[in-house]
């Protein structure tokens, strides 16, 4: 913005400090409105997205898109509210332009495999738009199709993987949910990262109980995003996260990552209380008190 300045026709040699001093002050000022003008719109379309007025979403989302043309969190979530929307060509172009800014985020190619499954069109119809040979997307999209059980398609993708400790496990967890044996298999092994210390998932998850306590949002989102990315199967990784960006003003994004965390819980118990309180927490922060009642209702007290 500081282009609109620069146009002032007023040679450089004739300005005073008094002059420059009050054109600095002007454009802090311009610029600190801006963002508020962008905030403004941007939770505003959080809120009206989440009470299902989808166009009046989708308009002010497009206002922050003038505001910051380049904001790939703008692109995705436009991306979400076209496709419920159900306008899917706006919501594919989107979709493909977060990922494209941020071709390792998990959210964003998890949307755009929405967007194509709504359409019933294959990924192969839109591969040589994106960075389809990086590692970590196609890491990511394999456990995309196994949240959605494809579980053929998620082991093609692993065959064009390098072994890597995520591609194991998920080769792991394919195979077992194939066989019908995904809980027999799956409770030895978080109890085995309980007792063992040396354990690196038992020692991130006992790093972030700790930071959590304290109430220290700011590591803990540090840490719990980093956790996330290396083990995407543990689901106190999903409510760390959820929980520090809960606490960091950012309910919306919290809201996602609990709810896929809930995908990878294998029973009720504590955890899954710990989850629907968040989730609940952060619907009421976006004004959807249906939904934050709704999770709240599924706490089992008895835990």
């Amino acid at each position: 913005m500081f282009f609109l300045w620069m146009g002032v026709a007023v040679s450089a040699m004739t300005w005073n400090a008094s002059y420059a001093q009050e054109e600095q002050e002007s454009a802090e000022v311009y610029l600190k409105e801006y963002t508020d003008e962008f905030q403004e719109n941007f939770f505003e379309a959080l809120k009206q997205k989440g009470i299902q007025n989808y166009d009046r979403a989708i308009d002010l989302f497009l206002k922050c898109k003038q505001l910051d043309p380049n904001d790939d969190v703008v692109d995705y979530e436009l991306s979400k509210a076209y496709l419920l929307d159900k306008k899917f060509v706006q919501a594919q172009e989107y979709a493909i332009e977060a990922l494209l800014a941020e071709p390792s985020d998990y959210w964003y190619l998890d949307n755009l495999v929405s967007v194509l499954e709504q359409q019933e069109s294959p990924l192969e119809t839109i591969k040589a738009q994106i960075p389809y040979e990086n590692q970590k997307l196609k890491e990511n999209l394999a456990l995309c199709y196994f949240k959605r059980k494809q579980y053929a398609d998620a082991q093609k993708i692993l065959k064009e993987l390098n072994n890597s400790p995520l591609v194991l496990e998920l080769g792991q967890k394919i195979n077992d949910s194939i066989q019908g044996e995904k809980e027999k298999t799956a409770v030895p092994v978080v109890q085995q990262e309980e007792r063992n210390t040396d354990d690196p998932v038992a020692k991130l998850r006992t790093q972030l109980e700790k930071l959590l306590a304290a109430s220290d949002y700011k590591n803990a989102l540090t840490v719990s995003k980093e956790a996330l990315d290396t083990y995407p199967l543990q689901p106190y990784f999903y409510f760390a996260y959820g929980t520090a960006l809960n606490n960091t003003s950012n309910a919306n994004k919290a809201i996602e990552v609990l709810e896929s965390g809930l995908d990878y819980l294998l029973e009720d118990g504590p955890l899954q209380n710990n989850m629907y309180r968040e989730l609940s927490k952060a619907y009421t922060q976006i004004g959807n008190t249906q939904k934050a009642n709704e999770y709240l209702n599924k706490i089992n007290s008895g835990l």
